[in-house]
C-alpha cells in the first residue's frame, strides 16, 4: 500500500466540500478545524473562526466521548477539517470518523483554495490547541 492508496481509502468514506461549501456549512453552525502548523497560518493566515488544533493532539480534543475533547464537540457537529491543500486534512477527517463523528470531512484544496476563492481571511496565527 502507498499513501496515495491510504489516501483514497480515506476520501472514500468523505463527502469533501469546496471551499464556498465549507462556508455554508461555517454559517450553519459547523466546526471549521485547521491543522496546518503555526508558521504555515502566520505566513498564510487562517480563517477567521476556525479552531487551530496540533495534529498530534486532534484525536484526543475532537473524541465526542473523550474526557480532553473542546467544548461543542458531539457527534452530529459536522466538522470540516483543513491543512494547506487538502491531502493530510483527508486523513484527519478519515480517522475522526472512525472516533464517531460521522460529520467530518475536509476542504478541498484545504486554505490555500479557500483564499483562492477571496473568502475571509486574517492575517496572523490563533495560538493552536495543544
Amino acid at each position: 500500500m502507498t499513501v496515495d492508496d491510504l489516501l483514497a481509502e480515506a476520501r472514500s468514506v468523505l463527502t469533501r466540500v469546496t471551499p464556498w461549501q465549507a462556508q455554508e456549512l461555517r454559517g450553519s453552525g459547523a466546526l471549521l478545524v485547521d491543522i496546518r502548523p503555526r508558521h504555515d497560518r502566520l505566513a498564510e493566515g487562517e480563517i477567521p473562526g476556525s479552531v487551530p488544533i496540533e495534529r498530534i493532539v486532534l484525536e484526543w480534543r475532537l473524541d465526542p466521548r473523550g474526557a480532553h475533547r473542546i467544548d461543542g464537540v458531539t457527534e452530529n457537529r459536522p466538522i470540516v477539517v483543513l491543512c494547506n491543500e487538502g491531502y493530510a486534512s483527508s486523513l484527519a477527517a478519515r480517522d475522526l470518523r472512525r472516533l464517531g463523528l460521522t460529520r467530518a470531512t475536509d476542504l478541498i484544496g484545504g486554505f490555500r483554495a479557500w483564499a483562492r476563492e477571496g473568502l475571509p481571511v486574517r492575517e496572523g496565527a490563533t495560538e493552536a490547541i495543544t
